[in-house]
């Protein structure tokens, strides 16, 4: 019987082991989305097209750690055959690697929108720098909702991204009005509003970690519903 007990606890410590290397394999290509568009970015508004050509010469990383990532999933659910938790958790880390590469596209549409993107002052960056500041702080706080399993670290997150879009409405019209006031600006302008564009996708595929984090700490799919519904549903379990 001892034989029975010892076989089973090591099979459940390899496979405890193999969660633990699945979520630190999120982590690791999270870093590296934050990498990129903290570079693409910074490569947009201070005119640097060396650090955009890095970007996107290095968004290849970001989709074989995807096809990799999800090649473990599929491997551990077959070897392992996981149940409830555990088969939630893999279901969350293959959803958020998705959401992940996503990302990184985004930021490389970034990185090669900025080489198009000469001759504005300062007044035309304001707003979008800003912008671009709160997304990278709601991608950053997601990581870190999923490092520690936080739900309520991930409800926050949401919250702050649903104001993203108010933001990213307000740039929209802005740069509108830029455009307006000089019609030769409006080449060089669309595509700082496809940057800007690029950055709300990425808020809400940042959204859609946070809840990739609650469906697997708490067993709720909250996709579809009311920021009001999200805040009820995981105040009750």
């Amino acid at each position: 019987m001892s034989d029975v007990r010892d076989v089973t606890q090591h099979i459940s410590q390899r496979f405890n082991a193999e969660l633990r290397h699945l979520h630190n394999q999120v982590l690791g290509m999270g870093g590296l989305v934050e990498e990129q568009l903290a570079n693409a970015i910074t490569a947009l508004t201070e005119g640097d097209e060396q650090l955009a050509k890095k970007v996107y010469n290095n968004d290849y990383t970001i989709n074989a750690l995807e096809v990799s990532i999800d090649e473990e999933c599929t491997q551990v659910i077959v070897r392992r055959q996981p149940a409830a938790s555990d088969l939630r958790l893999i279901m969350a880390v293959i959803k958020t690697i998705n959401d992940l590469e996503r990302i990184g596209d985004e930021a490389e549409n970034i990185a090669r929108m900025s080489i198009k993107i000469t001759g504005l002052t300062q007044k035309h960056y304001v707003s979008f720098i800003h912008l671009s500041e709160r997304v990278r702080e709601v991608l950053h706080g997601a990581l870190d909702a999923f490092a520690r399993s936080d739900t309520d670290e991930a409800v926050d997150v949401i919250r702050s991204t649903f104001k993203i879009d108010d933001e990213y409405e307000s740039l929209a019209r802005q740069l509108m009005t830029y455009m307006m006031e000089d019609q030769r600006m409006i080449p060089v302008i669309l595509n700082l509003l496809g940057s800007a564009r690029a950055l709300e996708r990425i808020a809400a595929h940042t959204r859609n970690v946070c809840e990739n984090i609650i469906y697997f700490a708490k067993g709720t799919d909250v996709r579809h519903i009311s920021l009001e519904q999200l805040e009820e549903q995981t105040r009750e379990h």
